[in-house]
């Protein structure tokens, strides 16, 4: 399974926090969301996620607003921002981390093969935060699959390392 050392290590990292993640998944189809529920104790942070791999399904599942999608598509940094925030909130979640983009092997709608965006939202302890990271991977559609769930594993738990620690934590 993809990246399954860091997948161990962000379990650890939610589970010293006390925190839950939920994921939102368009093209990797539930793949970040299978790497974390692959390690022993998971179940203490992972909520669920959304398959939302068919445009209406981002706003039916994640509540990506409708003229969002209009008018960003559904490979942008808006999309990927509400996907996180959708997953986050429908899930109760602390995290909600998004994927979406094109793994190929034709372009879509003007974006290339390998074009991804990853959403990431916190809330908890007054903190209500949303960050996307652009990502460009190079390879076939497996590739560009799991290496977009391995680099969300990577920006995750980048960010709660920053993350001030919340109060039932300490």
């Amino acid at each position: 399974m993809v990246g399954q050392i860091r997948a161990r290590e962000l379990v650890a990292a939610l589970t010293g926090r006390g925190e839950t993640v939920a994921t939102a998944e368009s093209l990797t189809a539930g793949l970040l969301a299978a790497s974390i529920a692959g390690v022993p104790g998971s179940s203490a942070v992972l909520r669920g996620g959304l398959i939302v791999y068919a445009t209406d399904l981002k706003h039916s599942l994640a509540d990506v607003d409708e003229r969002t999608l209009a008018e960003h598509g559904p490979v942008s940094v808006a999309t990927a921002r509400a996907l996180a925030r959708g997953a986050m909130r429908r899930c109760g979640a602390d995290w909600g981390v998004s994927l979406t983009g094109v793994a190929g092997p034709d372009a879509q709608d003007g974006h290339l093969p390998g074009e991804v965006y990853c959403g990431l939202a916190y809330r908890h302890a007054g903190v209500d935060d949303t960050r996307v990271s652009r990502l460009a991977i190079e390879g076939d559609r497996w590739d560009v699959r799991s290496q977009s769930a391995a680099h969300a594993t990577d920006l995750l738990l980048s960010w709660i390392a920053d993350a001030p620690v919340p109060p039932q934590a300490r």
